[in-house]
Formats: C-alpha cells, sequence, structure tokens
C-alpha cells in the first residue's frame, strides 16, 4: 500500500498514533508532516525505525505536492490541527488557516497525485465538537447535525465538510472520524487532565470553569489509535465514524478523581487537592454535553473501547508522575 503520511505526527494524538501503528506494522514507512509549532515534540518519535520527520506545513501546497510525490504516499491520516478551545477564542485565525486552508491543500494535492487511484486512502481525523452542545440526553451520531459554538470547532467543521466534498464530487477515497475528549500520555499541558495533574503536583490552584459541570466523554489515546487502524484498514470511502470512550463525566467529577489519585500517588492528605480546584469564569460559548453513540461503528467495524477510566488515569499518572518524566507533547 506504499507509505502512510501522518500529518500532525509530533502532536500528542498523532505521536500516540504513529506508535501505535509502528508496533502493528513494523515493515511500513512511515512519513510524518509536522509544522512544529508549539503543540509539537519531536522527541516523541526519536528513535522509532522507518518514521521520518519532516517539518512543514499542511497550508503549503507545494510542499505537500513534493511530499507526496517523493514519498510514493497511498495512504494520509491527517491529524495537523489548531486544537485548543480557549486559544481559538483569542485568536482566531490561525486556527481557519490551518484547520481549513490545510485540510484543503492536503486533499486537494491528494486529488492530483492518486488521480482516481481507489486503493489509495485519505483518513480525516475530527472531533465531536463540531456537532455543539447536546441537552441532558441524546448521543451524537454519524447524521448529527453540525452546530459548532467556538472557532476552533466552526474550523474543524468546515474541514469535515471539505473532506466530505471531495469524496463526492472527485470520488477521492475520503474517511471522516469524530471523536470525543482523548487524554493520555504525551498529551500537550494545556489540555485539561495533564494540566490538572501538573498544576496539583505542584500545590497550585486548578481553574474550573463556571460551575464544572459540563459533560465531556472520556476516550483513552491507545483506544482511539485502534479504532482509527480499523477506519483506515476496513471502513469503505466516503464513510464517516463516530469514536467515543463510553466514558461521561463533569469536568468536576473528571477532576475530583484525579485530585484523590494525585493525593495518594503522593502520599498527601486526603482532599488536599480537592482543596486545590479554584472556580472561574465561564468559557465564552462553553458547550455543556458531549457523548457520541457507539453503536454504529459496533455494528460497521466491530470497535469499541478497551479501557476504562480508572485504567486510563491510572496509564496517564504513571506517565506524567513519573520522576524526571521529559516534557509532554504539545499537542
Amino acid at each position: 500500500m506504499g507509505t502512510l503520511l501522518v500529518t500532525g505526527g509530533a502532536g500528542f494524538i498523532g505521536a500516540n498514533f504513529v506508535h501505535h501503528w509502528r508496533s502493528r506494522h513494523p515493515g511500513d514507512r512511515i512519513l510524518v508532516l509536522d509544522k512544529l509549532t508549539y503543540a509539537a515534540d519531536p522527541s516523541q518519535l526519536e528513535g522509532l525505525p522507518g518514521v521520518d520527520l519532516v517539518q512543514g506545513d499542511v497550508a503549503d501546497p507545494e510542499a505537500v505536492r513534493r511530499l507526496l510525490d517523493r514519498g510514493d504516499v497511498r495512504r494520509i491520516i491527517h491529524f495537523a490541527a489548531e486544537s485548543h478551545v480557549d486559544r481559538s477564542i483569542s485568536g482566531p485565525a490561525a486556527f481557519i488557516q490551518t484547520n481549513i486552508v490545510g485540510t484543503f491543500t492536503l486533499l486537494e494535492a491528494a486529488r492530483q497525485v492518486w488521480a482516481g487511484d481507489q486503493e489509495a486512502r485519505f483518513l480525516h481525523v475530527s472531533t465531536d465538537e463540531v456537532f455543539g452542545s447536546l441537552g441532558p440526553e441524546g448521543c451524537f451520531t454519524p447524521d448529527s447535525p453540525y452546530r459548532p459554538n467556538s472557532p476552533y470547532s466552526a474550523s474543524k467543521a468546515g474541514a469535515d465538510h471539505l473532506a466530505r466534498a471531495y469524496a463526492q464530487t472527485y470520488g477521492l477515497p475520503v474517511l471522516v472520524t469524530n471523536c470525543s475528549n482523548n487524554y493520555g500520555p504525551r498529551q500537550h499541558p494545556e489540555k485539561l487532565v495533564p494540566k490538572a495533574i501538573s498544576l496539583m503536583a505542584k500545590g497550585e490552584p486548578v481553574p474550573v470553569y463556571g460551575d464544572g459541570l459540563q459533560v465531556r466523554d472520556w476516550l483513552y489515546v491507545e483506544d482511539h489509535c485502534e479504532a482509527l487502524s480499523e477506519v483506515l484498514a476496513r471502513a469503505e470511502p466516503g464513510s464517516v465514524h463516530l469514536i467515543g470512550g463510553a466514558c461521561e463525566r463533569t469536568n468536576r467529577e473528571l477532576l475530583g478523581t484525579l485530585a484523590d489519585r494525585v493525593d495518594q500517588r503522593l502520599g498527601r492528605t486526603p482532599g488536599a487537592s480537592r482543596a486545590l480546584l479554584q472556580t472561574v469564569p465561564d468559557r465564552p460559548g462553553h458547550d455543556r454535553r458531549y457523548a457520541i453513540d457507539l453503536a454504529p461503528i459496533r455494528r460497521s467495524l466491530g470497535w469499541s473501547p478497551r479501557t476504562s477510566l480508572d485504567e486510563g488515569l491510572e496509564r496517564t499518572l504513571d506517565w506524567y508522575l513519573e520522576p524526571n518524566r521529559r516534557p509532554a507533547s504539545r499537542r
């Protein structure tokens, strides 16, 4: 099947996917294209055989076309994105450029290079945030309407629409996935779980937006990588797959659980880290609840998450609290 191109492969989910794919397909060549912004950590890929890291921008047409031509690339998994909601609120332009223009550039290059090759695959990795906010009941499905509420989710929604349009208009063998909140090793410390662990470990206040009752579905990153591998290998071109962890928690519940475990790990008085939780003004346009219906992907690919929240958090704490842990990945 030629070379696998992983965009954003020096970031959180991308780096975990490279490790996952390398362990299961040791003979494959992997090209990683990453801009190496603040959100990337190339050290996460050091020493991996058959993995070549190329610094470049997915929004640069010439660089992307050269890479596809040079590398005999016939499979693309597209992670590269600006992904932090708070940053999208304070500076949305970078999100439009990378998430929309970058996705367009990559799709157009694949269309030109592959020239109707239906054995190739382009997997666009997106988020459940494109569907907006749920009420107390119900779940997102592949047929859910798009209602993005932040510049980040709007930019990812635009990228999703482009991916689907290229499948419909040009017959490009595109696949789209939308995932729930990922957590696990190698995540940038600006995200909720690693940020909370770091602040609790240092005994510093942990911000809680609003009432902290926003509900998220938590997906361990290795489970996500397994699902993506199944989609890339087996899903029909043009299909859409929602990937979740079947694990809904309010932000306050999740932070309370983390606080108790940090106290246990560090030998503190029970409740010490819970006392660090500090209410701050809510984020503008903060979605109230996300949840994913796993029945469609169970039916189509036989996939379900394997890792419970308890197990996933233990592994995550192992990573971040290990003495002399090198800096976490930046995405």
